[in-house]
C-alpha cells in the first residue's frame, strides 16, 4: 500500500501594488500598438497620395517617345538625353531667366515694403490702426481678376509696358496684402519689453526695426518669402495678360503651355520639361523648410 506524500501548495505571487494586472497590461499595449500602426498607415497613403504622381512624371520623362505613349511605368532605357532636348529648345532658357527675374527680385521688394507696414501695425498705436488692417485683408479678399482691366490700361496704355514683366513686378515694390498680414500676426508674438529695451538704449524706431525686430523675425519673413517666390514661379495668369505678345519675355509657366502645344505627342519630353519646371521649387523648399514650418506654426498665436 503506497502513502501519497501531500504536496505543498505554492502561494501565488502577490501584484505589486499599483501595478495594472496582467490582462489589462497587455490590452494596454495592444492599443497602443495599433494606434501607432494605424497613424503611420495613414502617414505612409497620404506620402504615397502626394508622392506618387511625381515619380510617374520624373519615370515618364526619363522614357523614349514610342514607351511614353505605352501603359508601362518602368523605362526600358534610361533617355536621359529627353532633358538636353528641352534644355537646346529655343526660348526655354530664356524662360528661365524672366522667371528668375520675376520671382527673385518680386520677392525681395515684396519682403522689403511689407516689413515696415506690418512692423507699424503690430507695434505702433495711432488712430486709424484697426481700419488700415481692415483694408488690409479687404484686399486680400479681392481677386486680382476684378481690377486686371484698369491695370493693364494704366501700364499698355499710360505706360507702354505691355510685352514685359515691370508691370507685374514693379506693384511688388508697394506691399503686398497677404504678406502684410501674416507678417503682422508673426510680429505680435514678438514681446514689447524687447523693443522697449532697445529704445532705453537710444534706438529709433528704424534702428529698432533692423536691430532687434528683423533677427527675431527670421521664421515669419522666410514664411513670407517663399510664399511670395511660389506664387511668382508658378504665375500663369499674369504673365499671360502682360507678356503673352514678346516670347522674349514669357515665364516658365506660360512657356510650358506653348512647349507642351508643340510636342503634344512628346510626353516624355513635356514630362522633362515639366520636372525642370518643379525642380527648384521643391529644392528651394527642401533647403528652407525648417524656417518656413516655423514661420507659419508662429503666425497667428496673438491676435
Amino acid at each position: 500500500m503506497t502513502t501519497q506524500v501531500p504536496t505543498a501548495q505554492v502561494p501565488a505571487r502577490p501584484a505589486a501594488a499599483g501595478s495594472p494586472p496582467p490582462t489589462e497590461e497587455r490590452t494596454a499595449r495592444r492599443r497602443v500598438l495599433l494606434h501607432w500602426i494605424a497613424v503611420h498607415s495613414l502617414g505612409v497613403a497620404a506620402a504615397l497620395f502626394f508622392t506618387l504622381p511625381f515619380v510617374f512624371v520624373v519615370l515618364t520623362s526619363l522614357m523614349s517617345d514610342q514607351q511614353a505613349l505605352t501603359r508601362d511605368l518602368w523605362p526600358h532605357t534610361w533617355e536621359w538625353g529627353n532633358y538636353r532636348a528641352v534644355l537646346d529648345t529655343p526660348g526655354f532658357l530664356t524662360w528661365w531667366k524672366n522667371t528668375l527675374l520675376y520671382a527673385g527680385l518680386g520677392t525681395v521688394l515684396t519682403v522689403a515694403s511689407s516689413v515696415p507696414v506690418a512692423y507699424a501695425l503690430a507695434k505702433f498705436r495711432f488712430r486709424g490702426r484697426h481700419l488700415s488692417l481692415m483694408l488690409v485683408i479687404s484686399m486680400m479678399m479681392l481677386p486680382p481678376q476684378v481690377i486686371i482691366i484698369p491695370m493693364y490700361l494704366f501700364w499698355a496704355k499710360q505706360l507702354d509696358l505691355s510685352g514685359t514683366l515691370w508691370p507685374l513686378i514693379v506693384p511688388m515694390a508697394f506691399g503686398d496684402a497677404f504678406s502684410i498680414f501674416l507678417l503682422r500676426q508673426f510680429l505680435l508674438t514678438i514681446p514689447d519689453e524687447y523693443l522697449d529695451a532697445a529704445k532705453v538704449d537710444g534706438c529709433g524706431e528704424l534702428r529698432t526695426l533692423l536691430r532687434v525686430v528683423l533677427p527675431m523675425a527670421k521664421p515669419g519673413i522666410a514664411a513670407v518669402a517663399l510664399f511670395q517666390f511660389f506664387y511668382a514661379w508658378n504665375d500663369y495668369f499674369g504673365p499671360q495678360i502682360y507678356a503673352s505678345e514678346n516670347p522674349g519675355a514669357w515665364t516658365l509657366s506660360y512657356g510650358l503651355e506653348s512647349f507642351k502645344g508643340a510636342h503634344h505627342t512628346d510626353w516624355n519630353l513635356t514630362m522633362a520639361a515639366t520636372v525642370l519646371v518643379m525642380a527648384p521649387v521643391i529644392l528651394v523648399f527642401f533647403f528652407a523648410q525648417k524656417a518656413f514650418v516655423e514661420g507659419v506654426t508662429l503666425t497667428g498665436v496673438k491676435g
